[in-house]
């Protein structure tokens, strides 16, 4: 139910001012973004993950476990970027998940979405900065024989991050694209070497001692595969972002769904 009074509006319990078509005018985004624009944004937000993070659940369910939670979780992840992508065209504006929220549940239920995306970006920035200054560090040490604390490289890796959000969005997706197809290539390169280096070993995948009972492909049974889940998430984690650049998007009917496809099939 809502009241309609003196320009205000009542939902569910909340009271708001209606914003008029000047307010959001002044505020639109320049579409800058393209169809590669946009995968490189989703590929950059999620490709950390295919670094670090995911092999923590191999110590839950074994290798054959992880396995399993990640094709469960490519079934999902392409059920969500089917429906994102859809939910995007309709409304593409920067809301994301929130404004699909509170278009379907009210205020509240867009309150309760924005909060949890908005921890979910912070705590994923975190991580994520924690990783880089990790590998930044073994980097400099072994090339330039440089190492430095572990709160000075965050802080770096933290300003470099801001400064290039800051110089606008044309450029961040410019970025982007280049920081995945580095990446892309040199998540290849690493496998290429493993594989013909000689060293790579299959049997290494089954070393876990299973349970009693238990198999070398399930060692811990099936149940741990639960604990696996939200390490298999790294896979894709982040990818949800993607319809928070439809207002950027010079044709977001078209390129969201495009490039969320094109993400989770790289």
């Amino acid at each position: 139910m809502s009241e309609q009074n003196s320009g205000s509006r009542k939902v569910a319990g909340a009271t708001y001012t209606r914003a008029g078509n000047e307010y959001f005018a002044k505020r639109k985004l320049k579409r800058s973004a393209g169809l590669w624009g946009l995968w490189g944004l989703a590929v950059g937000a999620v490709i950390s993950g295919d670094f670090s993070g995911w092999n923590f659940g191999i110590d839950f369910a074994g290798f054959g476990g992880m396995l399993i939670a990640f094709a469960i979780l490519v079934v999902m992840y392409y059920g969500m970027i089917f429906a994102i992508g859809e939910m995007a065209s309709a409304m593409p504006h920067t809301g994301g998940a929130y404004s699909f929220a509170r278009s379907a549940m009210g205020p509240w239920g867009g309150l309760v979405t924005g909060a949890a995306e908005t921890i979910e970006y912070v705590a994923t920035t975190a991580v994520i900065v924690y990783f880089s200054a990790s590998y930044a560090d073994g980097i400099t040490s072994e090339l330039l024989g440089l190492s430095l604390p572990s709160w000075l490289w965050y802080l770096i890796l933290y300003v470099a991050f801001i400064s290039l959000n800051a110089a606008g969005a044309a450029i961040s997706f410019r970025f982007a694209i280049i920081v995945s197809v580095i990446s892309i290539g040199i998540i290849l390169v690493f496998s290429a070497m493993a594989l013909f280096s000689g060293a790579f070993s299959w049997a290494a995948l089954w070393d876990i001692v299973p349970d009693p009972g238990q198999t070398a492909f399930l060692p811990h049974g099936v149940l741990p595969i639960l604990f696996a889940l939200p390490f298999a998430m790294w896979f894709f984690l982040g990818i949800e972002e993607l319809p928070l650049a439809a207002e950027e998007s010079m044709n977001p009917t078209r390129d969201i769904p495009k490039a969320g496809f094109w993400h989770v099939a790289r």
